[in-house]
């Protein structure tokens, strides 16, 4: 069972030194970092469901993180982003002027399939496979209704993407695969930020299931596709 950040600090936080703020900030990340291997890592999922899960517990590690942070600065310390939290900041600071998402994803025996997302006053969104293109309605289902722009951008916000790695691979856990799939993705803007782009080959965020969904991805067609690969020890 995971406490609450409230509880967290009263328990862990409150009276500490700067230096013993500072430690627990790293240890925290540290387990941020853990956490997301596992959860990138191939055949994730397919073994013993364990309680809390990686995911609630990832979850909670950052609420306790930003605590942490909250602590360090009524200590009087001054936190250092690192790189890869500045490209996070930057990534959520520019949220707002996100115009256009194109998002592809398959393999050579499935196709290629790309999604795109127009973002204007409204949105307008489509999905093209082979030669055929059709429209798409995106549709919340947490809140059971259609997607506006403030509400798309919202459910986007709550990904983290910022956080993602630029490229997502198996051999990063020393395994290569034959075939698969692979995906990219890419955030424009209109007000001049360079675009942001992302890709993966058979290897995916820890919350890409949840990015899929934006799009309403039937993740039982994914799957398939990834029967397609094989993977084999480096």
């Amino acid at each position: 069972m995971m406490i609450s950040p409230e509880v967290y600090y009263e328990e862990q936080l409150k009276g500490n030194t700067k230096e013993q703020i500072i430690s627990a900030i790293r240890g925290l990340k540290q387990e941020i970092g853990r956490l997301k291997n596992i959860m990138e890592s191939p055949g994730y999922g397919q073994e013993l469901i364990v309680h809390p899960s990686e995911d609630v517990r990832l979850h909670w590690t950052c609420e306790y993180l930003e605590k942490a942070k909250q602590a360090y600065a009524e200590a009087g310390g001054i936190y250092t982003f690192s790189k890869s939290e500045e490209k996070a900041a930057d990534f959520t600071l520019n949220m707002d002027s996100i115009c256009k998402i194109t998002f592809g994803i398959g393999g050579f025996f499935g196709g290629y399939r790309s999604y795109t997302v127009e973002i204007l006053d409204g949105l307008k969104a489509y999905t093209k496979l082979w030669e055929d293109e059709e429209s798409l309605i995106l549709f919340d289902n947490e809140n059971e209704e259609t997607f506006t722009r403030d509400t798309f951008l919202a459910a986007l916000a709550d990904l983290h993407i910022g956080e993602w790695r630029r490229r997502y691979t198996t051999r990063r856990f020393g395994y290569t695969v034959c075939d698969g799939t692979q995906w990219e993705l890419e955030f424009e803007y209109n007000n001049g930020h360079r675009p942001v782009r992302f890709d993966g080959d058979n290897s995916y965020p820890y919350n890409f299931d949840r990015f899929k969904m934006l799009f309403g991805i039937d993740d039982t067609e994914e799957n398939e596709d990834e029967d397609d690969g094989e993977f084999k020890p480096l």
